[in-house]
């Protein structure tokens, strides 16, 4: 027999405190409820103010840039007098210019901007490309080696200021590892032949992080290292940016202009003139790099920089 002490209540008492049990139920969770409701009304306001607040930073920032944009390429009169340090172009001036590229279409994809704007601030400065590989990855060597006086030819690069190697320890391939003593005694004998008296390639993170960027650096970094350049001869490597920077086009301009200590910007037409440019290189025209050429800050902005000594020798120190 089971006993319960319900048993020995009244029935009446016995319903009333279920009714009374059912009501405080009822009544907690109706609260809780309640509660729950304004959580979410509130966040629901703050995302909305947040959203709003967000909105209008990004419509001023983008004025802003565009505002900029517009003083620095195409300002006049007082502004472009007083400028100070918003000038379209902002790298030592000289006469000899040796870029240093990988593969066919670097010259236009990463380094158009600032080759055009030397060739626009003097037109007696000499640009010479020396290319690498003939990006025979694809087994296209021939075909892009065309490309490239096409692209040259756009730039304004005459082909007899123009290099292209095709060394079989020097081949387009990222698996493959290019010697940095190879490369710096390449590009050291082109210095020394050419006269050169400013040298630009990638930095240490190649821009797309590909390993045969990243061996130029290292190679052109060695020789300041060992101190072996010509008297006057000065190095600047393009400074790679993030994902989100790359992609945004004239909108990377205020930061570009506060973080860089050299850079170039294209105007509006010349812009055009570096697509165009790219647009040669038909046999790499992948959907993507077509929107590369659309929204990359690489088509219109250039930001250089000197290589710091100390961080070389870790840099190498790293690498070897």
């Amino acid at each position: 027999m089971n006993f319960t002490f319900s048993s020995y209540l009244p029935t009446a008492l016995l319903d009333n405190l279920k009714q009374l049990n059912t009501t405080t139920s009822t009544l907690i969770f109706s609260g809780d409820q309640d509660y729950a409701n304004l959580i979410l009304d509130h966040f629901v306001k703050y995302i909305s103010k947040a959203l709003e607040h967000l909105v209008i930073l990004l419509v001023i920032y983008t004025l802003g840039c565009i505002l900029l944009y517009w003083l620095i390429c195409y300002s006049q009169g007082w502004w472009r007098r007083h400028r100070g340090p918003f000038r379209k172009v902002d790298i030592p001036k000289v006469k000899r210019v040796l870029i240093v590229t990988a593969h066919p279409d670097d010259e236009s994809m990463f380094f158009a901007p600032t080759i055009l704007s030397l060739k626009e601030r003097d037109e007696n400065c000499r640009v010479f490309i020396l290319c690498l590989s003939n990006g025979n990855f694809d087994k296209k060597g021939k075909e892009r080696r065309t490309e490239l006086w096409n692209a040259c030819e756009v730039l304004s690069i005459d082909q007899s200021d123009v290099t292209l190697l095709n060394a079989t320890h020097l081949q387009d391939d990222p698996n493959t590892e290019w010697k940095v003593e190879i490369i710096a005694q390449i590009v050291l004998k082109h210095i020394e032949a050419l006269d050169i008296q400013l040298v630009i390639t990638f930095d240490k993170d190649g821009v797309s992080h590909h390993p045969n960027h990243c061996a130029i650096f290292f190679a052109v970094a060695s020789l300041c290292i060992s101190a072996v350049l010509p008297k006057g001869c000065k190095v600047l490597t393009l400074e790679s940016v993030n994902v989100l920077r790359k992609y945004i086009s004239l909108f990377d301009l205020p930061i570009s202009l506060l973080m860089s200590s050299h850079w170039s910007i294209l105007s509006w037409a010349n812009r055009r003139v570096a697509q165009e440019a790219m647009c040669q290189h038909k046999s790499q025209l992948l959907w993507f790099r077509r929107l590369y050429i659309i929204f990359s800050r690489f088509m219109i902005i250039n930001s250089l920089q000197e290589i710091d000594l100390e961080m070389v020798d870790l840099d190498l120190l790293e690498n070897s």
